[in-house]
């Protein structure tokens, strides 16, 4: 189960949510209620992997 970054379209507010499969149309905002979000573009970070660099400051940033 993915974490989102939604916004709401009525009051501007950024928040995330855990989101079972198949509840994104069901996402209201935890701030004034609107039913009407959008889901944004988020960055990833993974821990471990094979350059064991993670999140760390100097990690390379962007899509790879």
């Amino acid at each position: 189960m993915p974490i989102y970054e939604y916004q709401c379209e009525k009051c501007c507010q950024c928040f995330e949510i855990l989101v079972m499969c198949g509840d994104d149309e069901k996402i209201c905002c935890p701030e004034c209620g609107h039913t009407r979000t959008k889901r944004l573009m988020s960055s990833s970070c993974f821990i471990g992997g094979s350059t064991d660099k993670g999140c760390s400051p100097n990690a390379p940033k962007g899509f790879s």
